[in-house]
């Protein structure tokens, strides 16, 4: 019988170590293996030293997702890597929606999103308090939002007055 897997989506923050949390990094080290973006693994490499990691190239990420469901489903523990928080922008969502697609599995793995320091949070902390009230968040990425969308919601967030937050520009 295969025993209970675990997934864990980590947010290794803005790309400093002094930023990485200490449940990410308890989170790489409990793992048996690391999936992610190749050029995620320098931030942490003394943390996955002795680990396996797979490393995909950009565009891959729904087949990061899916080694990592694939691998939690055969019983491992599997930490997938993103940046900054991994529940903005990032892997956690995907990864979950992949998860969605296997509940006929009697043996799910345990779930948990680490949350890490997001570039928003560790920008604004170099400006001093711009997002110390109501602020939006925009992406200016087309890749999954259709630009008519984009310009709608800047529209929107201007309008409303907010401090906004421009990412992907």
């Amino acid at each position: 019988m295969t025993q209970r897997g675990s997934l864990c989506i980590v947010g290794l923050g803005p790309g400093t170590s002094s930023l990485l949390t200490g449940q990410a990094q308890a989170a790489l080290q409990g793992a048996d293996v690391i999936i992610g973006y190749d050029g995620y693994f320098q931030w942490v490499a003394d943390l996955v030293r002795h680990k396996e990691c797979i490393a995909l190239p950009l565009t891959q990420e729904v087949t990061r997702a899916q080694l990592a469901v694939e691998r939690a489903l055969a019983g491992q523990a599997v930490s997938v890597i993103s940046s900054g928080d991994a529940g903005i922008y990032g892997m956690a969502s995907l990864v979950l929606e992949v998860l969605e697609r296997h509940q006929e599995h009697t043996l799910l793995p345990d779930v948990v999103v680490i949350p890490g320091v997001s570039a928003v949070n560790a920008c604004a902390a170099l400006l001093g308090a711009p997002i110390a009230h109501d602020f939006a968040v925009l992406s200016l990425s087309d890749l999954l939002t259709p630009w008519a969308v984009i310009e709608k919601r800047l529209a929107a967030a201007a309008e409303a007055d907010f401090v906004m937050v421009l990412l992907n520009p």
